[in-house]
């Protein structure tokens, strides 16, 4: 065993000269100065400069103090201390020992939001940096003081308020009398130097184009596609679009020459938290106030078409959501029903050599097999665009018949009318069945016995699903005409006139355009319905 007794060593460690010299009493104090203008006004500009000014000759005139910086805010509210960039790189300086003393005009400068305050503050004395209030005569180093500080914090906060509430009132009575200006930071729009809203013409075209793309079946997925791929900037100048400002610009009221104001509001000037108007405040709609980019039958028919998108239900029992996605890409995802079991048809590939060949077939037959739908077919997609195509062509013969049938029924379901309650009804009895017949599936999943009466049950019902669904194209057919006149109507037929409707070629925008449904018959037959109700068949 060594016994040898290891060398004994002495390590010097140097003491940190900063806290050295803060431990003499006649030490100089570094001594920092902190101002704060809550606004960017000319008046504000002026004092927050007589304030650096004021603050740097009375840290020089003080022969204990050395000048460690001034630390100023320039037109940021004191409510946030997380918007007060310099106030944070001052309590960053202060935890790394570079200031002994805070000079500042009043605790309502240091911050208005009370809480902010003492945290602040006796963070700051827990590190032996003192803050000094002049226009309160306040050394918060002194612990006497401290409620002192909290009483004139709450003061400050409350003064804040009372601000912030003046300042919203005056707001609400400029939106009451439609004197309010509101912001236009819009794709298509500017505000000149004296205020006058103005068009770009360059950004007013982008905006039709999205309102015609939208109506003309494309989704805000492909809208984005299309505005990056042309490089198209968005109002902040950026080139990457996202599907919140896309959706926004198409329900925006301004591009109709509206402006709808308190569509927002903060929840306190202290979170300054915004949030959407749903009915807590009055809101005030200004009509007229600008010149429209687009027309109110265009902005109409695409909220219409919006909320319609919003509102599709899921196509498959197997989906983990209710809601039902809308398809841009393409339109019989839209269109085509099983004329078996009303379901809809979902687009499929296979591969056969080194060719995908594509078919349409019914979502419930593809979820269960033949279990629920035995006699659907499924259909290679383009033998579907012939017969779609041959069909047209045929019901286009007597042009004028399909224009006058379009005319007379077509209409949008208005309140009131008895034809839209009759619609809406049977609307309400499908969805009671869809659901019921889920439901049952379930079961028939989960017991797996008495296959046969669960079966014999689900095809009672989806028979009852395809006659409502007859019934409620009738319905829709009976329509009368309102005083509203349906634009839609107006619009299919000057595009009627327009457009070439031979369909010797199957065009996607087109049959979005004219066609109401599809049903794909078990005798290899496909429905046509056009919007308005007129009808024609043919065979696959």
């Amino acid at each position: 065993m060594d016994n040898t007794v290891a060398t004994r060593t002495v390590v010097k460690i140097n003491a940190n000269p900063l806290l050295v010299l803060k431990a003499k009493e006649n030490r100089q104090l570094r001594v920092a100065a902190y101002c704060r203008v809550s606004t960017d006004m000319e008046e504000q500009i002026n004092s927050y400069e007589a304030q650096i000014a004021y603050y740097t000759e009375a840290i020089a005139k003080n022969p204990s103090w050395t000048f460690a910086g001034i630390y100023a805010d320039e037109g940021i509210t004191g409510t946030a201390t997380k918007k007060r960039k310099d106030f944070l790189r001052l309590m960053r300086d202060c935890e790394k020992g570079k200031i002994d003393m805070i000079l500042t005009k009043s605790i309502s400068r240091f911050a208005r939001n009370t809480v902010d305050s003492l945290s602040w503050v006796r963070k700051l004395r827990a590190m032996g940096i003192g803050v000094y209030f002049e226009e309160q005569a306040i050394d918060s180093l002194k612990a006497e003081n401290e409620m002192l500080i909290g009483l004139f914090s709450v003061i400050a906060q409350s003064e804040s308020e009372n601000i912030s509430a003046n300042v919203r009132w005056g707001i609400q009575q400029r939106m009451k009398s439609g004197t309010y200006s509101a912001g236009f930071k819009l794709l298509g729009y500017r505000k000149s130097k004296d205020g006058e809203i103005q068009i770009v013409p360059e950004e007013a075209d982008i905006v039709k184009t999205i309102f015609e793309r939208y109506l003309d079946g494309a989704s805000i997925d492909q809208l984005k596609k299309f505005l990056e791929g042309n490089h198209v900037k968005t109002s902040r100048d950026k080139t990457e679009w996202s599907y919140s400002v896309i959706r926004d610009m198409l329900s925006n009221e301004k591009y109709v020459g509206d402006v709808l104001t308190q569509k927002t509001f903060r929840v306190d000037c202290i979170s300054k938290k915004v949030k959407k108007n749903r009915g807590e405040l009055t809101k005030y709609l200004i009509s007229n106030n600008h010149t429209p980019i687009i027309d109110r039958d265009t902005f109409n028919r695409v909220q219409m078409e919006l909320s319609r998108r919003s509102s599709k239900r899921k196509k498959s029992d197997l989906s983990i959501t209710e809601q039902g996605k809308y398809s841009g890409k393409y339109a019989l995802t839209e269109l085509l029903i099983c004329g078996e079991c009303g379901s809809s048809y979902r687009r499929t590939s296979k591969v056969s050599g080194e060719k995908h060949i594509f078919y349409w077939r019914c979502v419930n037959r593809i979820d269960h097999g033949t279990k629920y739908c035995k006699q659907s077919i499924g259909i290679e997609e383009e033998k579907l665009k012939a017969a779609i195509c041959r069909c047209l062509s045929g019901m286009m013969k007597d042009g004028d018949e399909v224009r006058k049938v379009i005319q007379t029924n077509l209409t949008f379901a208005i309140s009131g009318n008895e034809a839209s309650l009759d619609a809406y009804s049977i609307e309400t009895q499908i969805k009671q069945f869809q659901e019921d017949i889920n439901m049952m599936m379930e079961r028939s999943v989960m017991t797996g016995g008495e296959t046969d009466r669960y079966e014999a049950e689900l095809k009672k019902m989806f028979d009852k699903v395809v006659a409502l669904r007859n019934q409620l194209e009738l319905a829709k057919s009976k329509a009368e005409n309102n005083d509203l006149i349906n634009s839609e109507v107006e619009n299919l037929l000057t595009w009627f006139k327009s457009c070439d409707v031979s369909f010797s070629e199957y065009d996607d925008l087109m049959v979005r355009r004219l066609v109401e449904c599809i049903q794909v018959m078990s005798d290899h037959r496909i429905v046509i319905t056009l919007k308005g109700g007129f009808r024609g068949e043919e065979v696959i």
